[in-house]
């Protein structure tokens, strides 16, 4: 079955107005965006912080400092994850709703991959600290970031603005705070799996529970519902606060990370690796995009044909994410973990599955292993069906944890279609030839 069974299913958890957001979104390309001087009224911002059914177990103490986390604890530990659901940064009927953390968090809890049921194999970080400007300016004109921080007080007075030709990105009075505990919660799990990596040779993986997402906002701006790029800011934050020179990005977001390939266009030390549906939102990641001056090579996109899934990831996986890693040897690796190219989700046309989801985590931590240390933090971006959002981060939790896989109990084959394996081939052998794998 194609694109319009998974539209149908999806309208049932968000409604038809999150659609008509949707293809309207989907109809948009890439637009120049030249600095916060084009935020404009929207709408009064009715959007709530409940849902029945959903419920946030986070709650952040500003003024608390962290306490940190044993050692033993932490080396104990299998999987680490924080959670910053960002309630107040919301538009009624946009995809990118407050629903969306507290969904994978109901998920968890119903699924018992929480602490609770699993005792010291799961961590849930809480009482992180915000990033800071500086922070955040690692990565971001410093500009841009001070120019949010009073665009604040006309959100408060307006409701809620939407930033103009940035491809509906909004912001609310409380964007700015929830976007730098969404960029504090990656740094603080970057510091307790480093940290951790200095006493086990099998450290636990992080993984952010945040939004807004990231890799979408550009060094100058917000773009495609990111604020902040979390993931680049970790980058940063790695290299500059541990040490760890040589930082591997992957990407596997149903979209191109454009704010974060731009961030590192010419770093050498930074390797950015993005797979996509060609064609999708925004318009870029070409295949001879692959870095300028020092940073030539240390970019690689492989822009997958509409229709790909599990074994299209498969074979990019073993045949250019593995080798290009070997290649690198990172220090750390990084994942950008979109799961909007599931084939129920309304914003792309790949077929990824919650099996396709398992495998990827399962593989990256394997590859984390043998390459860093095991260091390796993912960080949500993309996924905007609820149901196959909170299911594939279940599966990626498990899989992260070495559990069996329960992809049978929620994907339906039905909804599957041939891929085209010709054009997915091509592409993939064009991506080795590119940067001689």
């Amino acid at each position: 079955m194609k694109r319009e069974h998974s539209l149908l299913q999806f309208s049932s958890s968000l409604g038809l107005e999150a659609i008509e957001a949707l293809m309207e979104v989907q109809a948009l390309r890439l637009s120049s965006f030249s600095g916060l001087k084009c935020f404009r009224k929207y709408s009064r911002w009715r959007g709530s912080t409940s849902r029945a059914g959903v419920c946030v177990s986070c709650s952040i103490d500003l003024e608390k400092q962290p306490e940190p986390i044993p050692i033993q604890n932490l080396t104990d530990a299998r999987v680490i994850y924080s959670v910053a659901p960002a309630m107040g940064h919301n538009q009624e009927a946009h995809p990118e709703s407050h629903f969306r953390v507290p969904a994978i968090v109901t998920a968890l809890e119903k699924m018992e991959l929480t602490p609770k049921f699993r005792g010291s194999e799961i961590i849930e970080l809480t009482n992180f600290k915000p990033a800071s400007v500086d922070d955040i300016a690692n990565v971001h004109s410093k500009a841009y970031v001070t120019g949010l921080e009073k665009a604040m007080d006309e959100a408060s007075q307006q409701g809620i603005i939407l930033i103009e030709n940035t491809g509906p990105t909004y912001a609310t009075q409380m964007t700015f705070q929830d976007s730098l505990m969404a960029a504090g919660s990656g740094l603080a799990l970057v510091d307790s799996v480093v940290e951790a990596s200095k006493h086990s040779q099998n450290p636990p993986t992080g993984f952010a529970l945040i939004r807004p997402p990231g890799h979408h906002a550009v060094p100058k701006g917000p773009m495609g519902f990111c604020v902040f790029g979390n993931v680049a800011i970790a980058a940063r934050h790695a290299q500059r606060q541990h040490g760890l020179k040589r930082v591997f990005i992957i990407d596997f977001d149903v979209h191109h990370g454009n704010g974060t390939h731009d961030m590192f266009y010419d770093d050498p030390d930074v390797f950015f690796l993005s797979t996509h549906q060609n064609g999708s939102y925004p318009g870029t990641g070409k295949f001879e995009e692959v870095g300028v001056g020092a940073g030539e090579g240390a970019t690689l996109n492989l822009p997958l044909p509409g229709g790909s899934g599990d074994i299209a990831m498969r074979a990019a996986f073993d045949e250019v994410i593995v080798p290009c890693a070997q290649r690198f040897k990172p220090d750390i690796i990084l994942v950008s973990a979109g799961y909007d190219g599931h084939v129920l989700d309304p914003l792309a046309s790949l077929q990824y599955t919650t099996a396709t989801y398992y495998s990827l985590a399962a593989n990256i931590k394997q590859l984390a292993k043998d390459l860093c240390g095991g260091r390796c933090v993912f960080f949500l971006e993309g996924g905007y069906n609820l149901e196959s959002l909170s299911h594939s981060v279940a599966d990626t939790f498990r899989a992260l944890l070495g559990d069996k896989s329960k992809a049978s109990e929620f994907d339906n084959p039905a909804f599957l279609y041939e891929e085209p394996s010709t054009r997915v081939q091509q592409a993939i052998q064009r991506a080795k030839h590119l940067h001689s794998l």
